[in-house]
């Protein structure tokens, strides 16, 4: 079957990846690959630790997706011998403050409510483990399930592997599914896919993202990803292996798509609250991503047509939910029917709102 994907983000990547590996012929069109939430995304793997209160239907795609993600980095690896930047060391979630400890706590039951491996520890084994953290910190738990990707290597390597696999890259852009020659179409270009399917309620949610280096002396810094409240506000310090950490992430819906001083400012002053270390790191880059939210915050995975499968609004869990993206949209395209149930994220739900 000939396959055109819209979009090279990394929903669209490993959609086609999985889909030139089953045999078919894919073309993927973007003028800009990987320049839009995939280049600013953190890159957990963290089906736990970014439960958020109040989403019960995105908990077992969350789960599924992470227990997915070897196959797709497996997957990737058989057409590419980049890296990937899979780490596979576990979260150490920190509470700065007693109010912080609070919220963490009602946090752990929260997810221990719902079924998810949540280990409380002390606060001198959370320094244990990551010497680097603040001796004022006033409770932690660990979370081994949790893991991380680098996003841009993992992009990259996805564009190798996806080139070495057979598909075809074309640099275009794509007004409408009509001027593409494939007997099925994906629609995987995030945001944009608002222009291509008008019925999606998307919107553009901008998170203030940044990256620094950790000096020769002090590497490696981090070991877990680490995440934490400071008066409320999260906060994430992820550790690579290139001797950078990216620390993230604000939320906004302000249509502003540069960098904020004021999130660059709570960013830092958060993260040096945790890891007082950081202080000391070289400033590299801020940058300000759009991640395609939905009303619901849950995405839009699923056939619209006979010709069109649609595969996008995956909000803040774009890099953990490609694996589940990538199984259910080939999966969808060849009319299987799906591991998983998908109903919450159809995308004609909004359609009449």
């Amino acid at each position: 079957m000939n396959i055109s994907v819209v979009g090279a983000g990394i929903i669209g990547l490993s959609t086609a990846l999985t889909l030139a590996d089953r045999g078919h012929a894919v073309t993927v069109y973007d003028p800009a690959p990987v320049s839009g939430a995939s280049h600013y995304a953190g890159g957990m793997l963290a089906p736990t630790a970014e439960v958020v209160y109040k989403q019960d239907p995105l908990f077992p795609l969350m789960t599924a997706s992470a227990e997915l993600y070897p196959d797709l980095i497996a997957l990737t690896a058989k057409y590419s011998d980049l890296p990937t930047g899979y780490r596979t060391e576990g979260t150490l979630v920190v509470a700065r403050d007693v109010a912080d400890k609070t919220h963490l706590t009602e946090l752990r039951e929260y997810q221990e409510k719902h079924g998810m491996a949540v280990e409380k520890v002390t606060t001198r084994q959370a320094r244990s483990l990551e010497p680097a953290l603040s001796p004022a910190i006033h409770g932690a738990v660990r979370i081994a399930g949790d893991h991380q990707v680098q996003p841009r290597l993992f992009t990259k390597a996805l564009m190798d592997a996806c080139a070495n696999a057979g598909v075809t890259f074309k640099a275009e852009r794509v007004d409408s599914t009509d001027e593409l020659d494939g007997d099925q179409v994906v629609v995987a270009n995030g945001l944009g896919a608002r222009d291509l399917v008008p019925f999606l309620d998307l919107r553009p949610v901008y998170g203030d993202v940044l990256h620094v280096r950790v000096p020769e002396h002090q590497y490696p810094l981090l070991t877990h990803v680490v995440r934490g409240f400071v008066e409320d506000r999260p906060i994430y310090l992820i550790p690579r292996e290139d001797h950078t950490l990216t620390i993230g992430a604000t939320t906004r819906e302000d249509g502003r798509d540069q960098p904020q001083v004021q999130g660059v400012h709570q960013l830092l002053r958060d993260a040096i609250e945790v890891v007082p270390a950081v202080e000391e790191c070289d400033f590299l880059e801020a940058g300000a991503g759009a991640r395609p939210g939905t009303p619901d915050d849950l995405p839009y995975i699923g056939r619209i047509d006979e010709r069109t499968v649609v595969s996008t609004g995956y909000f803040r869990h774009g890099i953990l939910l490609a694996a589940l993206g990538a199984r259910c949209g080939a999966g969808v395209v060849e009319k299987q029917a799906p591991f998983i149930n998908l109903s919450a994220c159809d995308p004609r739900r909004h359609e009449c709102n």
